[in-house]
């Protein structure tokens, strides 16, 4: 038995181009030891990843639109 998690386990489509480009972008800011909302937002608006409104994100348009995709 496997204790880990299966990527998209519980998605019933394949990712859009969208979906992997912000998820690439979450990992690298991850990578750079970032493991809060401030600054996970804070490096993907200096990435240059913009909310899909074209905004910059903010902790709210983030866990908004993280909620979105999960439904």
């Amino acid at each position: 038995m496997s204790l880990y998690l299966q990527p998209r386990q519980a998605g019933t489509a394949s990712p859009t181009p969208y979906e992997l480009k912000l998820a690439g972008a979450i990992e690298e800011v991850f990578g750079t030891g970032v493991h809060h909302l401030e600054g996970l937002v804070k490096g993907l608006n200096d990435l240059g990843i913009c909310s899909p409104s074209g905004e910059p994100w903010t902790p709210d348009t983030f866990t908004d639109e993280m909620r979105r995709m999960a439904a």
